[in-house]
């Protein structure tokens, strides 16, 4: 996997680091932190002298208004600078605010955690981080520049020194960019209670996709049901008569013969196709009830034990038959198993489930198979899947799915 930080490109490839981007990149990061932390003290300054020339308006708080604004630009700019040397996006931790206006605005931010992350950030880079920056670039190329400027012949150790110096200046530079970039990134990334409200929107977006899905299954199968499957048996009545028209043993009939033939395969999958979508025994006993009929049909022997107090909740109910259903059709087309069993247990409003095959094994969920739509249906219901499928088999698929019965 290419690296994703200037760290990881130096610690993966020591030597090899010495010829990509990433040294020129530090030092570009490294170069406009000196630009940005003394222009962050030029900000800071005005910020706070602005405020204080507007503390006849806005009697105490016109400071402190202008040091977060001063803040705020500082930490837009370094979350952008952070490329240079981490290609991870950062996102604005920043809400919008409740309405048009400088005052919303400020109401927002001086009631946000990261508002105040951003002023220490800002502090600590004018009053030390700027310094540091040119301390690590005057040492890197200064230091040599000066011992090598200055060469005569009682100077040659300290030209030495100089060389060495400038050597290992790709690793001095990149080092503490690296560590610098890890520290703004501590201060400016957006913390786990920031992103709680953005995480339960998301949640709540895949439970209303699954709920959508669900109505979008029924309602087809619904229309499979009083459509197409009432046509074929039309269909149907209409080949009998037009028998009753035609000869025995005529061509006529032969050809009446392959139309009933195929008409009866073609209604039998559609109502095999129609059984799995919205399947009755599922609807009408449960869980286990319709994962015992599934496994009774399966190409394979199948082992299910399933021991569940009551009913599940609808929508846990229909996404584990699914979930077993999709892992069962994998196993029959791709492991090569000779036997399966799905393992069911509830322990404190947890839903433990294995599904085990004798297969060859070898199943990477990050290769994007099979097991990642698997996983995306567990996501949906806050739940994990883990996966254990080492080469030669067995293939071990573990589901948690926490569930409370009504």
């Amino acid at each position: 996997m290419p690296p994703t930080t200037a760290w990881q490109a130096m610690s993966q490839r020591p030597l090899g680091f010495l010829t990509s981007s990433w040294p020129w990149r530090s030092l570009a990061y490294l170069t406009g932190g000196v630009l940005v932390g003394a222009a962050a003290v030029l900000i800071f300054t005005l910020g706070l002298a602005a405020g204080i020339a507007l503390l006849v308006v806005l009697i105490g708080v016109a400071p402190l208004v202008g040091l977060v604004l001063a803040s705020t630009v500082v930490a837009a700019v370094e979350r952008r600078r952070l490329r240079l040397v981490d290609l991870d996006h950062l996102p604005d931790p920043h809400r919008a605010p409740d309405g048009p206006g400088p005052r919303a605005w400020v109401a927002i931010r001086l009631k946000e955690q990261a508002t105040w992350r951003e002023l220490m950030f800002t502090l600590l880079s004018a009053a030390a981080l700027w310094w540091l920056d040119l301390l690590v670039l005057g040492f890197s190329f200064g230091v040599p520049a000066v011992t090598i400027a200055s060469t005569d012949g009682q100077t040659w150790p300290w030209t030495v020194f100089g060389a060495i110096v400038l050597l290992a200046s790709p690793y001095t530079v990149t080092s503490w960019a690296g560590a610098r970039a890890a520290m703004s990134r501590t201060f400016l990334a957006p913390r786990d209670k920031e992103l709680g409200e953005e995480l339960r929107e998301v949640r709540a977006s895949q439970s209303r996709l699954l709920d959508s899905f669900d109505a979008e299954r029924v309602r087809i199968e619904r229309d499979l049901h009083d459509g197409a499957q009432q046509r074929l048996v039309s269909l149907g009545m209409t080949l009998g008569l037009m028998r009753l028209e035609v000869a025995e043993g005529s061509p006529q009939a032969e050809l009446l013969t392959q139309a009933e033939k195929q008409l009866s395969t073609a209604h039998q999958e559609l109502r095999t196709l129609i059984r799995g979508l919205n399947p009755p025994v599922l609807a009408d006993h449960g869980l286990v009830s319709a994962i015992e009929d599934y496994a009774g049909r399966f190409p394979i022997p199948v082992t299910v034990d399933l021991r569940l107090p009551e009913r599940l909740p609808k929508k846990v109910e229909t996404t584990m038959y699914y979930l077993i259903n999709e892992a069962m059709t994998n196993i029959a087309r791709h492991s090569g198993a000779t036997s399966a069993r799905v393992r069911g247990r509830y322990h404190s409003d947890l839903l433990v489930l294995d599904i085990t095959d004798d297969g060859h094994g070898g199943v990477d969920p990050e290769a994007g198979s099979g097991v990642t739509g698997l996983a995306d249906r567990v996501t949906a219901l806050d739940g994990r899947m883990r996966v254990s499928s080492p080469v030669g088999g067995p293939t071990l698929l573990h589901v948690e799915v926490p569930c409370r019965f009504a």
